[in-house]
């Protein structure tokens, strides 16, 4: 889909005209098969945005009337929510991908060193993106996948962070 810019400089997918006899177009899913090992197929099935836990605090968020912006690119590591209003930022990590301390983060079995590596680099460039995004003068949090299974808990996390007691 052709991307269009409008007055406000915010990207718009610009809907198909089907009566000018073109047909949206689909993106590419390579089948299974194509893909060197089963590894690299899973692999290439996980998201970095609008994942399902991701879902869940967006779904809480704008129950409780909560107003925020996706994926803020002027800002360091991309964070999942952006509340200008109130100066705040959210990130959604999950649990293995970003190693918090709960079952849902344990290491696979195979090639330990690769994963022992690359899970902490994530770890140390959460923590040097948090940093920068606090001396820049943001309120940064961080929900955690296994959070997000818990409806209420989210609630309760969403209400303490916008200070919403009276909610």
């Amino acid at each position: 889909m052709a991307v269009h810019r409008g007055k406000f400089r915010r990207a718009r997918a610009k809907r198909p005209d089907v009566r000018a006899g073109k047909t949206p177009v689909a993106p590419t899913i390579r089948p299974r098969e194509s893909y060197p090992s089963l590894r690299s197929w899973t692999m290439s099935r996980i998201r970095s945005k609008n994942t399902k836990p991701e879902v869940a605090v967006r779904k809480a968020a704008h129950a409780l009337g909560l107003r925020f912006r996706l994926h803020g690119d002027d800002l360091p590591g991309k964070p999942d929510l952006v509340f200008r209003r109130w100066r705040t930022i959210l990130f959604v990590h999950g649990c293995f991908w970003h190693q918090h301390h709960c079952e849902r983060a344990r290491l696979p079995k195979t090639n330990g060193d690769y994963w022992t590596k690359k899970l902490q680099r994530n770890a140390q460039r959460d923590k040097a993106t948090l940093g920068l995004l606090r001396r820049s003068g943001w309120r940064c949090a961080v929900v955690w996948e296994c959070q997000t299974k818990d409806p209420a808990r989210l609630n309760r996390i969403l209400q303490r962070l916008f200070d919403m007691s009276n909610t």
